[in-house]
């Protein structure tokens, strides 16, 4: 007998059956054997968000990661890295410094240290007394860090890139093209909200972007429509394609909220009733008030095909974490989203489990 069932999902164009066991997909067609019912409504991989700070009044620097795990589940995440932000080196250690497998709700994967090893000049909305130069024995004393933000310019950057066990990516930072280069070469691998707390890309100047697009590694996309809007949206996806372009929310405590007074990274953020982001009190952007899902709606508003706008929130995040999620095929883990016509979310199962309906 199988774990699971799943009747009638849409899958592409295919009307088929889904058959689990163990957590794992055992079988894609037409069974015999009773499950849910998905009803004829269209079945994807589970998201896999790499990059948010949080919702729902929690944050992974200071909130609850169960909470924020059963939030992700209901608005379709399956999967993330809680991220912290540029705070002291003993808060990031007491945020991470947990059992990830003993949370309920979407997977946890490990976190996402965005700092404190940046650059002050584009520091966004991270606090700048908190900023450090890289220390690779240091960083090692942080348990569950999967990926960390660093800006290969500072002091150190390099050879702490060259060590650095977890995935690099490039962001907050002031780095030219040749420095870029040479990061990328030392191992780093992505780029952290591509356009967002970095220099632009000239044609004389191609600076961090250019650097990256060329060498082929993975871009960061906020996809709420006001962070990377439309235009630039698309520079990226045509430049990086659906295989290299990883969408993310980076959203913050405050997504899922109203308008009002909060904090994020320990710095006061205002959300104005017109507001589609968060901002500090000086009007600098301080983060997104979107999940995942709700940036795979926005990309395909603007044009992006179906399958590039989940791909690029499902699979492609998963072959940059080098993790068995992200495609509906035989053997990978049993993570899906069901959504309606208009990719309203109905059900969500993680390992193979209804968690949220």
């Amino acid at each position: 007998m199988a774990d699971l069932v799943i009747k009638n999902a849409v899958i592409g164009d295919t009307l088929t059956d889904i058959t689990i066991k163990n957590g794992k997909i055992y079988a894609i067609g037409k069974t015999d054997e009773k499950g849910i019912d998905a009803g004829g409504n269209k079945l994807f991989a589970g998201l896999i968000d790499v990059h948010t700070h949080g919702c729902m009044d929690n944050e992974a620097v200071d909130g609850d990661i169960n909470l924020i795990a059963h939030h992700m589940a209901c608005h379709g995440t399956t999967s993330f890295l809680p991220t912290t932000s540029t705070v002291s080196i003993d808060t990031i250690h007491k945020a991470v410094n947990i059992d990830i497998n003993a949370i309920k709700g979407a997977n946890v994967l490990g976190f996402h240290a965005e700092g404190p090893y940046i650059n002050a000049k584009y520091k966004g909305a991270q606090d700048e007394k908190f900023i450090r130069k890289p220390d690779i024995e240091e960083f090692k004393k942080l348990p569950n860090i999967k990926m960390v933000t660093v800006a290969p310019e500072v002091e150190g950057a390099l050879d702490f890139i060259k060590e650095c066990e977890a995935i690099v990516s490039l962001g907050h930072t002031d780095a030219d093209y040749d420095t870029t280069i040479k990061a990328i070469e030392n191992g780093a691998n992505c780029l952290t909200h591509t356009f967002n707390a970095m220099p632009p890309m000239l044609h004389r100047n191609p600076s961090v972007i250019g650097a990256a697009a060329e060498k082929g590694i993975y871009a960061q996309l906020i996809c709420d429509g006001f962070h990377v809007q439309r235009g630039a949206m698309w520079c990226i996806y045509r430049a990086f394609g659906p295989d290299r372009t990883v969408m993310i929310s980076d959203s913050i405590r405050a997504a899922g909220l109203r308008a009002g007074k909060y904090t994020s990274g320990g710095l006061n953020i205002i959300i104005e009733e017109s507001d589609v982001v968060a901002r500090l009190e000086d009007g600098t952007i301080a983060g997104s008030l979107k999940f995942l899902l709700d940036g795979v709606k926005t990309a395909i508003s603007y044009g992006i095909p179906e399958a590039d706008a989940f791909k690029m929130a499902s699979e492609t995040p998963a072959e940059l974490l080098g993790i068995n999620k992200g495609k509906i095929e035989v053997g990978y883990d049993a993570d899906f989203i069901i959504l309606d016509k208009d990719y309203n979310l109905l059900t969500t199962i993680i390992n193979g489990e209804v968690y949220y309906q």
